[in-house]
């Protein structure tokens, strides 16, 4: 039986009670406060919904992540990132990426990211939680991605791309930067081939949450830059 939230109910219920089909279906309702959103995070579950739904929270088993010494970077993208014009920097434009993100893509019948959902994680946003990567061509945004950051985990939730190659540049950049920072794994959510061929793997629920217990409480860098290189 799926728990349903209220407003005043903050908590969720034990992972272990998540659905097996659908997979990982953990609870229905409640809000997109950030205080609920942190608690979500903290716990290991993360809304994901379409428009009209009740909103569902979600702790699928297994659990796609990325180690970032796994990180996998073909030739040509190596080839690519030496020679690419772009540039990568970091909370510049984080309205413009949730934005893009939530835009029409040829491999979806509409998005996830509702007008309520991008208010939402522009608060987490402004509270210091979210994080945006910019991917520039110039000064046009090409491609980006944003997620939170806490301890040493990061979680990320969507990307967007313009141009060949701008959410892998912005990605691969980010991977790197948050080995350099200290973060331990970063949490994709859902395998796709995509993600794979960058070095996601699964790990199962109970594994997760061990890296949710030992990491989340640890300190990582004091502040995000705005740029990098």
């Amino acid at each position: 039986m799926v728990k349903w939230l209220t407003r005043e109910s903050p908590d969720f219920p034990p992972l272990q009670q998540a659905l097996r089909e659908p997979n990982g279906l953990l609870a229905i309702g409640g809000d997109l406060s950030a205080a609920r959103l942190v608690n979500a995070y903290r716990h290991g579950c993360f809304p994901w919904y379409q428009a009209g739904q009740p909103l569902l929270w979600w702790s699928p088993d297994p659990r796609t992540v990325l180690f970032p010494p796994d990180l996998h970077v073909s030739r040509s993208l190596a080839k690519t990132l030496r020679k690419t014009p772009l540039r990568v920097t970091y909370d510049q434009a984080f309205a413009q990426v949730i934005l893009a993100c939530a835009g029409p893509r040829r491999d979806a019948d509409g998005t996830w990211i509702t007008a309520e959902m991008r208010q939402a994680y522009q608060e987490l946003h402004a509270q210091g939680w979210a994080h945006s990567v910019e991917v520039w061509d110039g000064d046009q945004l090409v491609g980006g991605l944003y997620g939170i950051a806490m301890g040493k985990l990061f979680f990320g939730e969507s990307m967007f791309s313009h141009v060949d190659n701008a959410s892998k540049i912005g990605f691969v950049t980010l991977v790197r930067d948050l080995a350099a920072w200290g973060f331990v794994m970063i949490d994709c959510q859902m395998q796709t081939a995509h993600l794979q061929s960058l070095g996601a793997s699964s790990l199962s629920r109970e594994r997760f949450a061990d890296y949710l217990a030992k990491y989340l409480d640890q300190a990582s860098m004091a502040a995000w830059p705005t740029s990098c290189g």
